[in-house]
């Protein structure tokens, strides 16, 4: 039965009374980057977030956009264990379309939308420190062979003070996955680990990742056999039963880290979903699956 409109304000009240002036930093990727109409419904979602009191951080993605300016300049993407090879001209591909294009598409949206955004990358404010990856060993015909990815890295330190600073003053930090380095090289780095890694130097609330399917499924061919509730305890059991693999195995991993860093929950949705990320925070059933730990069980 639908709810009436007033029920399901009232439903959302105590929600936003427990959120309010909390950070929640949020993982925009997947069929977002591709889709215009679903990134404007999830800006509206993330610009109402902020009115009620909620200060969001935004971390993006922009895997196919990547890809596909990279095949339009006659290059062809490489991947080593669902990481991009990332040499000089890949880097500098990257860079293009994650800060001069994606990030900038969603600043101005925001602002379209009424908030106030503002992009970042790691070398603002030295913000995500990292390292390059070791190259990575591989049996080749039996041959145990190097593979160096190039550019791709994993952050040390995030420092977070401008972000404060940001919130603070009421704008939407929106932030793309390149790091730097010592020397000042520019790393290429997951961006569910980067958004992970920020919400647990943020201490955040919550850390929300958009991806292409309605959280964990049991059945990945199964809609309804969504779990919608996940103990850290329970992962490395759900891994052996290769409930949790592929592309999923990162995603909950790097939640795991940021919960076990302190913050309270993550969630992991369906951002192609209209305003399911709303439906997730603000409603008693929620729509993806939430990761939680020992500390902050669900009520």
């Amino acid at each position: 039965m639908e709810l009436k409109r007033e029920n399901v304000l009232i439903e959302a009240l105590p929600y936003m009374q427990e959120f309010y002036a909390s950070i929640m930093v949020i993982k925009v990727g997947g069929n977002a980057m591709v889709s215009t109409q679903i990134m404007e419904d999830i800006i509206k979602d993330i610009v109402l977030l902020r009115y009620v009191g909620i200060k969001p951080v935004i971390v993006h993605g922009g895997g196919p956009e990547i890809t596909e300016k990279m095949e339009r300049m006659g290059k062809k993407a490489e991947f080593f264990q669902g990481l991009r090879i990332t040499d000089d001209e890949t880097m500098e591909i990257a860079r293009m379309v994650l800060v001069g294009n994606i990030n900038t598409k969603i600043v101005s949206l925001i602002g379209i939308f009424g908030g106030k955004g503002v992009g970042f990358t790691g070398y603002d404010g030295r913000m995500i420190l990292g390292h390059k990856q070791a190259a990575k060993r591989v049996l080749v015909d039996g041959v145990e062979t190097e593979v160096d990815i190039g550019w791709v890295g994993d952050s040390e330190v995030i420092n977070p003070e401008i972000l404060h600073i940001m919130l603070e003053k009421g704008y939407i930090p929106v932030i793309s996955p390149i790091a730097v380095d010592a020397k000042g090289n520019a790393l290429n780095i997951n961006a569910d680990t980067v958004a992970g890694d920020i919400a647990a130097a943020l201490k955040a609330k919550k850390l929300i990742l958009m991806t292409d399917v309605s959280g964990l499924l049991r059945n990945i061919e199964d809609p309804s056999s969504r779990i919608s509730r996940v103990n850290l305890d329970q992962i490395d059991s759900l891994i052996e039963e290769g409930i949790i693999r592929g592309g999923m195995i990162p995603k909950i991993k790097g939640a795991a880290v940021a919960v076990k860093s302190g913050v309270e929950k993550a969630h992991i949705i369906n951002g192609s979903v209209s305003h399911s990320m709303l439906l997730e925070l603000f409603t008693d059933g929620g729509v993806g699956t939430m990761l939680y730990g020992p500390d902050h069980p669900p009520v």
